[in-house]
């Protein structure tokens, strides 16, 4: 694959769009925001379909949340706690709850996917605190709409903007998302617990190595 050639990335993204934004609701690493700013900008330079490009991601981020939802509302989520990277992976789930804040469940599920790793935090905690399935699932479509919608239109909006190659608009969008994105951490930080908000039903886990 040519990396450089707007062609080739506009005939592949939307293959990389579901695994990437489903990938990034379990594990946060993975730069699905690159993935869909790249997506506007190849729009902006008619290489790939704005529209579906935006419907693709918003689809992979409700069907990400969704997993992620029903593994902790059906209390699966303690088998990771079998291993030793599993209560790694667990602590540093419920740590990821406790900087989630403690603003209502269904406004945190919508607006805390714009913070870094707040969408893991939100649907596990909503999945402990037993929200209910509906108000999850609508709350978790309209956040990845706008999720979607910023991301692909920043990479749309930077493209057009600059008339840059596709990867250069993809970096600076980048770029300014990042800048953004911290902006908003900081100021969740002010409002955030110590702990987290939503504790498991059976009590508190036993203490980790």
């Amino acid at each position: 694959m040519d990396f450089g050639n707007a062609d080739t990335w506009g005939a592949a993204i939307y293959f990389w769009i579901i695994p990437a934004v489903l990938g990034d609701a379990i594990f946060p690493p993975i730069p699905s925001e690159m993935v869909l700013i790249t997506g506007g900008a190849l729009s902006a330079e008619g290489r790939a379909n704005l529209f579906l490009v935006g419907s693709l991601s918003a689809a992979a981020s409700w069907l990400g949340d969704v997993i992620v939802f029903q593994l902790f509302k059906r209390r699966l989520s303690h088998v990771l706690d079998h291993w030793a990277w599993g209560r790694k992976v667990h602590r540093g789930i419920h740590e990821a709850i406790a900087k989630a804040g403690r603003s209502s469940t269904y406004g945190a599920i919508i607006g805390a996917r714009f913070i870094p790793g707040g969408r893991l935090a939100t649907s596990a905690a909503a999945g402990i605190a037993d929200v209910s399935t509906p108000g999850f699932s609508l709350c978790a479509g309209l956040g990845g709409v706008l999720w979607a919608t910023w991301l692909v239109g920043l990479g749309y909006f930077t493209g057009s903007a600059t008339r840059l190659p596709f990867w250069a608009s993809s970096l600076i969008g980048l770029g300014v998302g990042l800048v953004i994105g911290a902006l908003v951490g900081v100021i969740a930080t002010r409002r955030r617990g110590s702990r987290s908000p939503v504790d498991e039903p059976d009590g508190p886990a036993e203490p980790l190595p």
